[in-house]
Parts: C-alpha cells; structure tokens; sequence
C-alpha cells in the first residue's frame, strides 16, 4: 500500500474505486451516527459513492481515507474541498470516523497528517472545519489538531432535513504546529 503520509498507526492515501466495498459497509454501519452531522446524501450505495469518488477526479477537491497501517483497513476518510489556488490557496475539510473505529485517536493522527499534506505536497496555506456547536467529539478533535475557532455561521448548511449552525475553524501554515498537542 502506498500512501502519501505515515503516521505510527495510520497512513492517508487517496480514496479509489477499489474501496466501494469496504467504504460503503462502514458507512451502512454508521449511518445512524454520521446522519445528524454529514451533509449530503449518506454514502451507502453503489450510485452515491460513484459521484462521491468521481468528485475528486477535478483540482478542486481531494478525496483521502485513514488507514491502519498494519491492517490496511479504512478507519476514517477526510476530504478537503472547495480549494481555491491564487491569493487564497486554501480548502475545507470535511471528515468523520466510523462506528466500529471511533474513540482510538486514528482520526487526530489521520487529521494531523492530512494537515501536513495539505500544507506541503498540496501547497495550500489554510484549512477552514465547519462543525456545529453541539458536535463536541468533533469540536475536540479539530482543538486537538491545531485549528483555531474563528467564528460562528447561523443557518450554515443543510443537514438532516435542517439549516444547521456551525462554528467556523481554521489552521494556517503559520499556526500549524502551535496546537495544545503539537499538531
């Protein structure tokens, strides 16, 4: 297995088509938890996960799974979205953790590596994470990481049948590095 980043337990590499099978049974088996925060149609079909690859075949977006390095299984997936190159060089981070594999810190060593891959091979200068206020696992990882809260965005985004308030977090190649953990 090839990945772009190694951590001591994980790797990141880009998702393929090769992990439909994979992929969609740990979203059938997390819909349940992933439903209240992920915008979007759930990833637990055939269809759905073809436009959910194919979206990553542009510059514009970078779709990455979270692996174990010493099993190769997915344990979580991170995307960064929406980059904009020019003035801006920057991206959103979209990601979660799946049922059966949340709660091991595979996700803050997945994110923290993302972050670095993001900020070197990508060239970008800044992350933003948009997480609703009462997603507190989610709220504590992103600290962990190093990204800092920038603000708050009422009505933000459609999310299980509702407008949904988000705070706003950030990371920049200046502030990298800085978090409460060494990000």
């Amino acid at each position: 297995m090839t990945y772009l980043a190694e951590g001591a337990r994980v790797g990141i590499r880009h998702i393929s088509r090769q992990d439909r099978a994979e992929f969609l049974a740990l979203n059938r088996e997390s819909a349940d938890l992933l439903a209240r925060w992920m915008p979007g149609e759930p990833i637990t079909t055939d269809e759905v996960f073809e436009g959910y690859v194919a979206r990553f075949d542009g510059p514009a977006n970078e779709g990455l799974v979270i692996c174990r390095l010493d099993t190769g299984a997915i344990v979580g997936r991170a995307n960064i979205n929406n980059i904009v190159r020019g003035t801006r060089q920057d991206g959103t981070l979209g990601y979660c953790a799946y049922s059966s594999t949340t709660g091991r810190g595979y996700l803050t060593e997945g994110l923290r590596l993302l972050v670095r891959y993001a900020f070197g091979e990508l060239g970008l200068h800044r992350i933003e994470a948009n997480i609703q206020p009462t997603n507190a696992p989610s709220l504590s990882l992103i600290k962990r990481v190093g990204f800092r809260r920038e603000g708050f965005s009422p009505n933000f985004q459609y999310i299980d049948g509702a407008w949904r308030d988000h705070e706003r977090w950030a990371i920049t190649v200046e502030t990298a590095g800085t978090g409460p953990d060494g990000a």
